[in-house]
């Protein structure tokens, strides 16, 4: 067990290496995802034995064409003009865990299925999915509208994290009301990158401890661990 608010060199060496191992044997990238939020879910913990995250997720972008049916639909009544569009980008819900039955199923998501990124302007009016995608030092223009050139420097690059050291007030979190109070959540720390070719991933940690900076730095080594665990299974099998 690893308790994030006391997050060491070595829990993140240990939980880096469970981490790459998370791809072994699966058979999709959803499922390798899977395994990832589980872990972390479960492993997190505070000294008392009670789990440090409410609840953990991982997104990835991916053109609307390749979503599955259920997302499609879900995309589509976000944005109707999006079935003519079949590049347009979608923040996709790949895995979920977390403290209510409902959260460990992407398909039981209410709002997170497949949210469209037709432009940057839209964007910014969703806090939470701007600050994270610039958090992460990725451009936002860039993401929509991909070179190969930028995409290949991109995936060689480490990112930064997502870090919200007091969720309660923040205007980058939504859910204020419905989330962050009831279920206690302090910080928020997201991590990730970009797999070819050129799709933002990230896993989002929601915390009941207070996560410092110099604490929540440390889960840039864990994108990496991600990162391999997901990679074989990039433009190959996304979803189980």
């Amino acid at each position: 067990m690893y308790d994030i608010s006391n997050f060491s060199l070595s829990d993140m060496t240990h939980c880096g290496a469970a981490l790459r191992k998370a791809g072994a044997d699966a058979s999709s990238m959803e499922e390798a995802a899977g395994r990832i939020v589980a872990l972390l879910h479960d492993e997190l913990r505070a000294q008392s034995g009670k789990r440090d995250c409410a609840l953990v997720r991982t997104f990835i972008t991916l053109p609307y064409r390749q979503l599955p049916d259920e997302q499609q639909a879900f995309a589509a009544r976000i944005l109707p003009e999006i079935v003519n569009q079949p590049e347009l980008k979608c923040l996709t819900l790949l895995a979920t865990a977390g403290e209510e039955p409902a959260w460990n199923d992407r398909r039981s998501s209410v709002g997170h299925q497949a949210l469209p990124l037709p432009s940057e302007a839209s964007i910014a009016r969703s806090p939470m999915i701007s600050q994270l995608i610039r958090q992460l030092g990725v451009e936002i223009g860039t993401l929509l509208s991909p070179s190969s050139e930028m995409m290949l420097d991109n995936t060689q690059h480490t990112f930064n994290v997502f870090h919200v050291v007091d969720a309660v007030g923040s205007p980058h979190i939504p859910a204020q009301q419905q989330f962050v109070i009831p279920y206690g959540v302090q910080s928020v720390v997201g991590f990730g990158g970009l797999l070819p070719p050129g799709e933002l991933f990230a896993t989002i940690l929601f915390t009941r401890a207070r996560v410092p900076r110099e604490v929540a730095e440390r889960f840039k080594t864990l994108a990496l661990n991600v990162k391999v665990a997901l990679l074989p299974f990039a433009g190959v099998r996304t979803f189980a």
